[in-house]
């Protein structure tokens, strides 16, 4: 470990710079995309008055999620004290804030009017759980800001484990209250459960070590710097247990929810009568984000091939965003039951199943946010010293089993 040395990414080649165009045009066609609908109005979007969170939603809940997670390398170096992480560590926080920076972007941009964020920064609503999470994500950006301040700089160093734990206990509180924005949600029958606060916990874990591991490989791949298959089989039989864990969670979830008679309705709609959110749970969400990748990454032979490696990870952030299409949307298209045991009739579509279909501004907004936390990322280790030199097996731990 003491051979590690970072550096800046210095590859000046046309590559790079044709990279980090194409992630710029993304980018630029998100914040269009912004435009074009709040200059239009959500009227052309598939949103409407019964489904108000869309695509955009999800890929912003999906991004904060996945920020928490992507802080895992530096959180098993510096609270759980297992050096062998400590090179990822930097990289680990720069993603994490470049996620949360995506997603929080969709997401003042799907507010129709984002200055409306001045009342939420100037009224603090202590009974609302999305005045909670202003204070959660400022305070995840300062957290780990310091955590890297720590990190970087020599002359903190005493303070990194102490930064360290605190991003630590920070990344779980932020993601028990984004799972909590859906859990508090009484009114609505496939939320309302305190199950979604520790899911959303273990989604993160999963999601951002998939977006982790596939941001390493690519900027290591790319600048062709050394990248040893211990580490790889380590984090990827970590992402594998995490897989794991999602699954199990939402095997509980759902088996709560069958429990309860009153929810039979909700559990047929999602897991039988749901049309593309019955296909989007059981194909997208449990076999491509759950089932195919664990028969890689729980495999050591399998595992060991970069290809199918970053197979799997793809296939996680695939499954991720096919679980917050059915959280989120299918969540909103199964109808409310205002009056439960009684019948009510008006011209507002009760008891009907809402449609919705996301329109092409919705994904383009969804995609541009991605693009901006990859373009932090881009231009963070290009100008500044995430990167150790070298992440060979001899220089990270020779004597360490994957």
């Amino acid at each position: 470990m003491a051979s590690i040395t970072f550096s800046e990414l210095k590859d000046t080649s046309s590559r790079y710079w044709f990279l980090a165009g194409l992630i710029g045009l993304f980018a630029a066609l998100g914040l269009g995309s912004a435009y074009y609908m709040e200059h239009h109005g959500h009227i052309v979007t598939g949103m409407n008055n019964s489904i108000v969170w869309g695509m955009p939603h999800v890929f912003a809940v999906f991004l904060i999620v996945a920020a928490s997670g992507a802080l895992n390398a530096a959180s098993i170096a510096s609270v759980f004290g297992k050096m062998v992480y400590k090179p990822l560590a930097p990289l680990s926080g720069l993603l994490a804030i470049a996620l949360l920076a995506g997603g929080l972007t969709v997401l003042m941009l799907d507010l129709g009017r984002p200055d409306r964020l001045i009342v939420a920064m100037t009224y603090l609503n202590l009974k609302s759980v999305f005045a909670w999470n202003v204070v959660l994500y400022t305070g995840f950006f300062t957290f780990v800001a310091v955590y890297l301040w720590t990190m970087m700089d020599k002359t903190m160093g005493a303070y990194t484990k102490a930064a360290g734990m605190a991003a630590f206990i920070w990344r779980l509180v932020l993601t028990t209250g984004t799972g909590s924005i859906f859990g508090f949600l009484v009114a609505r029958d496939p939320y309302s459960t305190s199950l979604l606060a520790p899911m959303f916990i273990i989604m993160s874990f999963a999601y951002g070590m998939a977006l982790y591991l596939l941001v390493l490989m690519a900027i290591y791949t790319g600048s062709g710097r050394p990248l040893g298959d211990a580490i790889l089989q380590r984090l990827g039989r970590l992402l594998g247990v995490f897989v794991a864990a999602v699954l199990y969670f939402v095997f509980v979830y759902h088996l709560t929810n069958l429990y309860f008679t009153k929810q039979h309705a909700i559990e047929k709609f999602i897991l039988m009568d749901g049309g593309i959110y019955t296909t989007m749970f059981w194909v997208g969400q449990i076999f491509i984000g759950g089932v195919l990748p664990l028969v890689i990454l729980l495999n050591a032979k399998l595992r060991a091939s970069r290809t199918l490696l970053v197979a799997a990870c793809l296939m996680v952030v695939a499954g991720g965003l096919a679980q917050m299409y059915v959280t989120i949307i299918g969540g909103q298209a199964f109808p409310l039951n205002i009056f439960p045991g009684w019948q009510q009739s008006s011209s507002f579509f009760d008891g009907a199943i809402h449609h919705y279909a996301p329109s092409l501004p919705e994904t383009l907004l969804g995609l541009g946010g991605l693009a901006i936390a990859l373009l932090i990322v881009t231009f963070g280790v290009k100008v500044l010293r995430f990167l150790p030199a070298s992440l060979a097996d001899a220089d990270v731990d020779p004597h360490t089993k994957a």
